[in-house]
């Protein structure tokens, strides 16, 4: 059986468009996924408020939901407890693991927190942190599809005025080694699906999520993505559906790209199928 995964990211609850909470929520739900992650900034100033109103959202997915804190999670503005209770309010309302994982038969996702009070921008992939996604990646059965959960990117776009998350090129050099499949990531307000063959790393699919509900679009619509693991053929399978918001605040599928993987990694099965009919 095919495995359904969503993936969330920068929601910003207290920059949030409020109009769009029930149609994601009822988007998500109607999907029936088997697991939804979340990479990250599910605020924007780190306020009790802001992460009580994520809480509200998650308790009304109807999943197991895995998520690990963006940059906006952490309490920038407010310097002494950025430094010394830089996740307070994220422990509190959210989840005391920073790097949580959920373990199935057939798919872990695996968080990885790259958060660090003192690099607030930019992020942080602490070898320590790597090294225990590598070691979940290989607990598993051979067939287990290992998906990476991840604020930052690991690899930024060619014209991104960003500077790369550290240890980015380690990081991804080892979870690739240790059997890491997929990395799901946000923190630019960019959809971009790296698209196998990738040169610096073919055994992993990238996808970087826009925001889901944030009024910082940046240019595009709200998203977010569906992921299906597996089809009725083959279990190397895999497709990548884009969900993005209308103009009456509801969403709909835009496009999928087909994936399958073979000897030499990812391969891009179909063209994207632009405007999909979703079934």
């Amino acid at each position: 059986m095919p495995t359904r995964l969503i993936h969330l990211s920068d929601l910003h609850f207290g920059r949030d468009r409020p109009e769009l909470m029930r149609p994601l929520i009822d988007a998500v739900n109607g999907l029936s996924p088997d697991l939804v992650a979340i990479s990250g900034d599910l605020t924007q100033r780190a306020f009790a408020s802001q992460f009580r109103a994520a809480r509200t959202f998650i308790d009304h997915i109807d999943a197991p939901v895995l998520c690990v804190p963006g940059n906006h999670d952490l309490p920038v503005h407010r310097p002494v407890t950025r430094f010394f209770r830089p996740f307070h309010n994220y422990k509190k309302h959210i989840n005391e693991e920073l790097s949580p994982a959920l373990l199935t038969p057939d798919v872990a996702l695996i968080g990885i927190n790259t958060m660090k009070p003192w690099r607030w921008q930019t992020g942080w992939a602490s070898r320590s942190v790597i090294r225990r996604a590598a070691r979940l990646c290989r607990s598993g059965p051979a067939h287990r599809l290992n998906v990476i959960v991840a604020h930052h990117p690991f690899e930024l776009p060619p014209d991104s005025t960003k500077r790369a998350m550290i240890n980015a090129e380690w990081g991804l050099a080892t979870l690739a080694e240790a059997g890491a499949d997929i990395i799901l990531s946000g923190h630019l307000h960019q959809w971009r699906v790296i698209s196998p063959p990738d040169p610096q790393s073919p055994e992993i699919l990238q996808i970087h999520c826009g925001t889901g509900l944030s009024t910082r679009m940046r240019g595009e619509p709200n998203d977010f993505a569906e992921i299906v693991i597996g089809s009725a053929t083959s279990d190397s399978d895999l497709s990548v559906t884009r969900w993005i918001a209308g103009p009456e605040n509801r969403f709909a599928a835009r496009e999928t790209t087909r994936f399958h993987r073979g000897a030499d990694g990812w391969q891009t099965a179909t063209p994207v199928d632009p405007l999909r009919v979703h079934r």
